[in-house]
């Protein structure tokens, strides 16, 4: 089973590095650190983590929620926020960017890898159930549907395509549909055809046909 790559964005150098130890000690692969929002939006690029775990209140021009929008929109990486508060106005922010999960600090390696765990189960789900919404599509762009007012001819009974050609009702229904044809008589057709016919007639008595 391969390891699990993740970034770690947080500008305290010691609780970084705390952060890396824990995670190694659980068995995750630590790809890289980023002190500043500008330096998690490139190692997101150059790196393709499986998860960053994001402070929020980083130094520079963009704090955590803002770089994980970016990363989230331009990358579509998982993301763990860490912090140290939790008031209304930054969770609000927060929830905005759909993150995998929230830890406060400070918090234990129990809960870091319980979140850890659970943000790769969701993620995981988001993209079979991506794959299977794909698969969907796909299913239904080859059905073929019939639907509005079809020009039928009333002598010969061809139908008109949205070309302007007429071809026979079972060649356009096979065109436009699933189905397929097999030749047979419905039982008006059968006595216009044979109804003189004595052997019709006999077999129609004893009831053959039906």
């Amino acid at each position: 089973m391969e390891k699990i790559n993740i970034l770690i964005v947080e500008d305290e150098y010691i609780i970084a590095n705390d952060i890396q130890t824990s995670l190694e000690s659980m068995g995750y692969e630590v790809c890289g650190m980023a002190a500043s929002g500008k330096k998690a939006l490139a190692l997101a690029k150059d790196l393709s983590p499986d998860l960053i775990l994001m402070d929020i209140m980083l130094k520079g021009n963009m704090d955590g929620i803002e770089t994980a929008a970016k990363i989230q929109k331009k990358f579509n990486i998982s993301v763990i926020f860490l912090s140290a508060y939790s008031d209304d106005g930054i969770l609000k922010r927060a929830k905005e960017t759909l993150p995998f999960g929230y830890l406060i600090k400070p918090f234990r390696d129990r809960e870091l890898k319980a979140a850890i765990e659970m943000a790769i189960y969701k993620q995981k789900m988001e993209k079979e159930r991506e794959q299977l919404i794909r698969e969907l599509k796909q299913a239904l762009e080859k059905v073929k549907l019939l639907s509005g007012l079809l020009p039928i001819c009333s002598f010969c009974k061809k139908i008109r395509n949205d070309k302007g050609y007429w071809e026979k009702v079972e060649s356009f229904i096979h065109k436009h549909s699933e189905a397929t044809f097999s030749h047979g008589i419905c039982p008006d057709c059968m006595d216009k055809q044979y109804g003189d016919e004595n052997w019709y007639r006999e077999m129609k008595d004893k009831d053959i046909l039906s």
